[in-house]
Order: structure tokens, then C-alpha cells, then sequence
């Protein structure tokens, strides 16, 4: 005898639980059979990877280096207040990616339209007198932040049918 102890055994294999592998040449459902939260929040994803480049290759710019070493960005001086507002600015949408997934309709709705729409202003205003790449960023971030806008604007009442 054995002190181990055993493993449980393991279900004999018959048709009852085996579950057939899906046919990877079947088409992909259409947008619609996805779910509008994964939706959203997908938007909000690909928004934050952009935010972050754009502002990532600004640091190849001899001109924003120069400022940062004056202790200024753009018209702002970087202070603890500055850095303060500037990490909420970037938390709102972080944490959008998660809330879309888990609050209710109504207040997600609600949410991502007013929230999409306040970025979009702001991310517009920032590019007026930006270079070319800032300025593409920007209008991809305005093209997403319109898809959230528009997502959770005309968000159904019920989710994707199985079918669709």
C-alpha cells in the first residue's frame, strides 16, 4: 500500500462529453454578432495604445525635450498638479476598458457617450498646430472615440442572438 493519495479518476471518454472542434474555415460572425461591450471596450483599448505613442514619440522631438528641461510642456508648467490631472486624464479611459465590460447598460451607455465625446473635444483641441503624427494620432483617436460614441448610442436593448 501507498501512502499517496490517488488522483480522481478520469471520465471514460463517450459521446456525451465529447465536444466537436469548430470548423476554423467557418466565416467569422458579422460586427453585429459581437457583443457591444467588447466592442466599446476594444475602442477604448486601441484609443489608449495611440495616446501612448503619440506622446511616446514626442519625446523624439528636440523641441518637447527642451521645454521638458524648462520644465514646461506646451503652455503648462510641469508641476505635482499638472502630473496630478494629466494621470486622471489617462485613468478615465483605462478604467473604461474594464467598466464597459461590467456596468449596466444604462450607466454604460451613458458613460461612454458623455466620456467619448469630452476626449474627443479635448483630443482635437491638442492638435490644432501639431505636427503630422500627432495630428494622424489625433484623428485616429477621434475616429475610435466616434465608433464609442456611436457603439454606445445605438446599443441594443438585447445581445447578439446566437444565430447572428
Amino acid at each position: 500500500m501507498s501512502d499517496r493519495t490517488s488522483a480522481p479518476a478520469r471520465p471514460a471518454l463517450d459521446e456525451t462529453n465529447i465536444r466537436p472542434i469548430p470548423d476554423l474555415t467557418e466565416p467569422r460572425p458579422a460586427l453585429g454578432g459581437i457583443d457591444t461591450r467588447l466592442k466599446i471596450s476594444a475602442l477604448w483599448v486601441a484609443t489608449m495604445f495611440i495616446f501612448a505613442y503619440v506622446d511616446l514619440f514626442s519625446l523624439f522631438r528636440s523641441d518637447v525635450r527642451a521645454d521638458l528641461e524648462q520644465g514646461k510642456i506646451f503652455v503648462f508648467t510641469v508641476s505635482q498638479a499638472y502630473l496630478f490631472f494629466t494621470t486622471l486624464y489617462i485613468i478615465i479611459p483605462s478604467v473604461m476598458i474594464y467598466l464597459t465590460l461590467v456596468m449596466p447598460r444604462r450607466a454604460n451607455r451613458i458613460a461612454n457617450i458623455v466620456l467619448a465625446s469630452l476626449y474627443l473635444v479635448t483630443i482635437l483641441g491638442g492638435a490644432v498646430g501639431e505636427w503630422n503624427y500627432y495630428v494622424l494620432g489625433s484623428a485616429v483617436e477621434a475616429i475610435l472615440l466616434a465608433l464609442v460614441v456611436f457603439h454606445a448610442w445605438t446599443w441594443p436593448t438585447a445581445g447578439p442572438s446566437p444565430s447572428s
